[in-house]
């Protein structure tokens, strides 16, 4: 599995002799038996991008130029070798964008490289820059012939946008009276500031102005508060002291602006403006600031086997739809509840051992002085085999009890969650109780037959105990003696253990929210300790009631009558038996099942409109080079080492910096100006 937390800065090479392997896959030119990659085959046959039959010729060699530093329109190994270890850098973003416009591959950006590279953006058809104005003379000299190294690319790449949008505003105020109208301020912050819109922002530029002319100040302050959208989630979580889920005021989020950064109350005003917009709501949370803000390409790169898009909105959830979800996360409960209970199965039959073990009623020494003997006593006597024992009726019975589980949490915790994505304790908690008491109807028959089987070995006889003759010998309502018993065990259980695991998770999430398979796993054993220790009473008395009674041993009539007789003969440290043995068996147990279900999701994503799991990559589709990434729904194997990562960061050129170049031309009558020398 690779979903892991990988920025480029953290990729790992890839080999020559695959990197090679790879190259000459693609490789569609040969010339003194060197093999070489035309534009086409770069960008459109390994990258997979401008895959449309119209697409735009300059784009691709654009594109392709990048890894071609020669600059002779083909690409040996050793630029794509070179290319694959620039991905790899901490700050592969700038140096992705300082090769594109770096024509002539001397390490330098000369005015006409710049100029070249611009003219040829669907923004500048746009809303025209002015290359001979002030701006490009204070980089490039009064006589353009100064030549920009890569560190003094990196701010003027930064500078150019905000003087773009400032030049923009001066077209549409050609009087100087410092306003302009709002349908104006829309049309410069949807094309100057398309990389940083998200649809429900860009839907509100006109009404957040309230129909009002737009003064200089508020426009300066609107373009500074999307690039500092960032800046301003960490405003929030220092306000919040690392919470998403706190709804604070505008005064609280002006405090901490105050103390940590330089954001203006202007700005402040303009963001409360567009949460109002979007959400209608007087405060905001974290979610608030991620529908403002768009994901750009640092997000982490989940890679999935699978992914499925169900509904096009969350308007088209139907029935049916809700119905293929939860048959969805019933599988793949199913499946992660196996993992889970095999993994700790001898904990659990050592746990169940000790439990049975009684003192007071039997004659005769104890067989087993703690877990640790317990352990060593099966395996000396059984094998090791005997620590599996009963292990099949588990799987069988396991795989739908903790799918049912799952997938009654995640089904109540949806119908109880808000349009922002929070829900209150008291829905988790009650979520959680409900995920437990559906359980108990698979969860019964189980543990009767189980732990019949586990105590079986303890007894020297010469006959071997069946699954199907114990369910036999029980009939129908047998299975489901001690019932009681086993609701007042799985009821808190869950009722503690899934609210306990969603803060846990939260809290061990990345300053993003996102959640390293490490953490799950983790999250899952913190939580199953309290939720397993605290109802192990319930669990004793619920063991004693489904164990069939030896010769001199006390019978119990329910959960009473269980709990009077065990505190009578054995004191109240009888009720404690087995905590040490249940915890190290649900801790790790709920752990592997819980991280196994969260990244199965992730390997196999179905969006059916409803809800992911939170901390899980969210990978949002906001640029054209993103969309055709994701029009390709199987991981290329072929994208190995860096170029793992080399779409999402030609995304992020375009999402971060705004270089957005045409996708068509070959005579598609909606190609832009700029077009023209790529048909």
């Amino acid at each position: 599995m690779h979903d892991k937390d990988e920025s480029p800065s953290l990729l790992k090479r890839a080999g020559t002799e695959k990197l090679r392997e790879v190259f000459q896959k693609y490789a569609s030119i040969q010339k003194n038996g060197e093999h070489y990659m035309t534009s086409e085959d770069f960008v459109r046959k390994f990258l997979g991008l401008f895959s449309e039959s119209a697409f735009n010729d300059e784009s691709v060699r654009l594109l392709a130029n990048i890894a071609d530093t020669s600059k002779d329109g083909l690409i040996s190994f050793s630029e794509f070798q070179a290319f694959e270890g620039l991905l790899c850098t901490p700050d592969a973003l700038y140096r992705t964008a300082f090769q594109l416009f770096d024509r002539k591959g001397n390490g330098t950006v000369s005015y006409a490289d710049f100029a070249d590279v611009v003219q040829k953006t669907e923004l500048h058809s746009k809303i025209p820059f002015s290359l001979d104005g002030p701006f490009i003379k204070r980089y490039f000299g009064d006589k353009k012939q100064r030549l920009i190294n890569y560190a003094e690319f990196t701010q003027l790449l930064h500078d150019f946008h905000e003087e773009h949008a400032m030049e923009a505003f001066r077209s549409k105020d050609p009087a100087g009276t410092g306003f302009i109208s709002p349908l104006d301020f829309q049309d410069i912050i949807v094309n100057v500031k398309r990389h940083l819109l998200t649809p429900g922002v860009r839907d509100n530029l006109v009404s957040v102005t309230e129909g009002h002319k737009v003064s200089f100040p508020y426009f300066i302050a609107f373009t500074s508060l999307l690039n500092n959208m960032e800046l301003i989630k960490q405003v929030y979580l220092h306000a919040t002291e690392g919470s998403r889920t706190d709804m604070i005021t505008k005064d609280q989020i002006l405090l901490a602006a105050q103390t940590m950064s330089q954001i203006t109350p202007l700005e402040i005003d303009i963001l409360f403006h567009l949460a109002g917009a979007v959400h209608q709501a007087g405060r905001i949370d974290y979610s608030d600031l991620s529908n403002i803000a768009p994901e750009h390409y640092t997000k982490h790169m989940t890679h999935r086997l699978a992914e499925i898009k169900a509904v096009e909105s969350p308007a088209d959830r139907s029935a049916f739809i809700q119905v293929l979800e939860s048959s969805y996360r019933f599988t793949l409960g199913s499946f992660a509840g196996a993992v889970g209970a095999t993994v700790v199965y001898p904990i659990d039959l050592v746990k169940t051992r000790m439990q049975n073990q009684r003192a007071g009623s039997y004659i005769g020494e104890v067989a087993y002085r703690n877990s640790w003997d317990c352990f060593k006593k099966v395996v000396r006597h059984e094998g090791f085999m005997g620590l599996y024992r009963g292990l099949l009726p588990q799987l069988m019975g396991v795989a739908p009890e903790k799918a049912i589980k799952l997938t009654v949490n995640d089904l109540v915790r949806d119908k109880l969650t808000d349009k922002k994505g929070n829900i209150p304790t008291w829905a988790e908690v009650l979520a959680g109780g409900c995920a437990g008491a559906s359980q108990v109807v698979f969860t019964n028959p189980l543990e009767i037959v189980k732990i019949r089987l586990q105590v079986a070995g303890e007894i020297a006889t010469g006959s071997k105990i069946r699954a199907w003759s114990v369910v036999r010998e029980l009939g129908l309502f047998g299975l489901y003696k001690g019932a009681r018993a086993c609701l007042l065990r799985d009821v808190p259980f869950s009722a503690i253990y899934f609210p306990t695991y969603a803060h846990t998770k939260a809290m061990m999430a990345d300053k993003d929210g996102y959640n390293h398979p490490l953490t799950l796993l983790a999250a899952g054993a913190i939580a199953g300790v309290p939720a397993a220790s605290l109802v192990t009473p319930a669990d004793v008395i619920k063991t004693r009631l489904q164990v069939v009674a030896r010769s001199g041993q006390t019978t119990y009539t329910g959960v009473w009558d269980a709990t009077k007789k065990i505190m009578a003969e054995e004191g109240p440290r009888a009720f404690w038996k087995g905590t040490a043995a249940r915890v190290f068996r649900s801790s790790p147990q709920f752990g592997v099942t819980l991280v196994t279900y969260e990244l199965l999701q992730r390997l196999f994503y179905v969006d059916f409109g409803g809800t992911q799991p939170k901390g899980s990559e969210a990978h949002k589709i906001t640029t054209p080079l993103e969309q055709a990434a994701a029009s390709v729904t199987t991981e290329n194997l072929d994208h190995i080492g860096g170029y793992r990562a080399a779409v999402p960061l030609l995304a992020g050129v375009e999402s971060k910096f705004g270089l957005y170049l045409p996708r068509f031309g070959r005579g598609v009558a909606a190609a832009t100006p700029s077009t023209a020398t790529g048909s």
